[in-house]
């Protein structure tokens, strides 16, 4: 699976007891061609995973080859990693009147100046709502007053110079969607909630949302919907299918790196759960990864540096441990090792079945029998899983994965160990070895390093 890597340098005051940078980011997908520019937002609402997960794979796993896409991921941070409609509030309520003493003050007033720029030309906001809309009652779970599986509009239309008739954009995304279904209950029907128009309790509603300020503004708007009556993975299935009907409205062309169905979805949103430290020197990959992992080792005396393999990835300080979220789930706590840093290294020689290579610090290397770590007279290894008594430097040895014991590997299938490097008492760096019976024939060419450079496997472990 080809990805296309975008890397979020992301900082955490370690002194913080609770907290960290949970501000909202702005990713444009440019593609230096003509086009229009399109926004795409998820996240305001934290308990919307279908939403989020969209517009996450929007930043890593697609290309943007005519127009731009400009993607907010992670709206509402804090009610995410809660898994909350909204720590304070319904932050998709806060459009009209805000209090500037709202703790969502600031983030609303960046969020519309991003809506407002000139150069954005529609907007798309991505939700999960309960059940299954329909414009006639079906079933408790099926009928006009559900939110799920529906492309929402306003109003028919506004009076703006491209891609002001709104219904018929809408109808045609619901159409085009309905050309993917896994089961027939899950059709996607417009929904208009003639927010102008009205005067009862939903338009109130709507009047205070983002697609509703964004209409006032001059900009087409549409809210799309999932069902949380489906899977997360199968909700964002269908939100990119609306999705990238409107983009081909919109006359944006665009390359995705994955087949689109759940599996597939699935696969691409777990290749980005990993996080890397300090210019790459410590890296984990938690796709799978045990509930704890402890002892990671992280520089003494300063902010801790990470980098997220995903936008809806962050870390956030707990007592005496970091707790890694990706979206609204806690995928791990990591409890670090403070220790002192030593940069005279970034590389550490190793065998892999047989085949001598130089591994760079913050890589995955797969191995299927065996691996032997090739440090110098001044370094040692450390590789967390195997113990002998009195041993204080495990370089030199051959071991397989029958000489690990599984309670000390990354991930919770025994598979994933972590192989640590120092300097007397100073950190170097940091390398994992996967054990995979088929892990392919490694070669130490440049020509190699450079395919893996290029595809990004080096920088995701793949």
């Amino acid at each position: 699976m080809r990805l296309f890597l975008t890397t979020f340098l992301l900082l955490v005051l370690a002194a913080t007891a609770r907290g960290g940078n949970l501000d909202f980011t702005l990713h444009k997908l440019e593609s230096g061609r003509p086009g229009p520019t399109i926004l795409v937002v998820g996240g305001i609402q934290g308990d919307e995973p279908g939403g989020f997960y969209t517009a996450a794979l929007l930043v890593s796993h697609y290309k943007i080859k005519s127009g731009a896409v400009w993607v907010v991921p992670n709206l509402n941070f804090l009610s995410m990693i809660h898994n909350s409609r909204g720590m304070h509030g319904d932050m998709n309520r806060k459009f009209a009147d805000l209090d500037p003493k709202d703790p969502e003050y600031e983030a609303i007033q960046k969020i519309k100046g991003i809506i407002t720029d000139p150069g954005v030309e529609a907007v798309l906001h991505l939700h999960d709502g309960w059940g299954f809309y329909s414009p006639t009652y079906v079933s408790e779970w099926q009928n006009p007053k559900r939110w799920g599986q529906s492309v929402i509009i306003d109003q028919d239309s506004v009076p703006a110079s491209r891609f002001g008739d709104l219904a018929a954009l809408a109808e045609k995304a619901a159409a085009e969607a309905n050309e993917r279904l896994y089961d027939p209950m899950h059709a996607y029907h417009v929904k208009n909630t003639h927010t102008r128009g009205l005067d009862d309790e939903t338009a109130k509603e709507m009047s205070k949302t983002l697609t509703y300020f964004a209409i006032n503004n001059g900009k087409p708007a549409f809210g799309i919907e999932g069902s949380k009556n489906v899977s997360p993975f199968l909700s964002a299935y269908y939100h990119l299918a609306v999705v990238e009907s409107f983009l081909r409205s919109f006359g944006i062309a665009f390359e995705r790196a994955f087949e689109l169905a759940t599996p597939q979805v699935a696969d691409a949103l777990q290749s980005n759960v990993a996080v890397s430290f300090f210019d790459n020197k410590v890296y984990l990959d938690l796709r799978n990864a045990r509930e704890r992992l402890r002892y990671i080792p992280l520089k003494k005396g300063s902010a801790v540096e990470y980098r997220p393999g995903s936008p809806i990835m962050a870390l956030v300080s707990a007592e005496k441990s970091l707790k890694v979220y990706f979206g609204n789930k806690n995928v791990t706590e990591l409890d670090p090792q403070y220790c002192e840093y030593d940069t005279s290294l970034d590389a550490v020689p190793m065998e892999i079945d047989g085949v001598k290579r130089v591994v760079p610090f913050g890589r995955v290397v797969p191995v299927a029998k065996n691996f032997r770590v090739e440090t110098g007279a001044d370094y040692r290894a450390n590789i967390i899983g195997f113990s002998k008594p009195g041993l204080a430097n495990e370089a030199g040895l051959t071991l397989a994965l029958s000489d690990l014991q599984p309670g000390y590997s990354v991930d919770k299938a025994g598979t994933i160990y972590r192989i640590e490097i120092y300097k007397g008492d100073k950190f170097c760096g940091m390398v994992l070895a996967a054990f995979d019976t088929k892990a392919p024939a490694l070669a130490a060419s440049d020509k190699l390093l450079r395919r893996l450079k290029q595809t990004g496997e080096i920088d995701l472990g793949r």
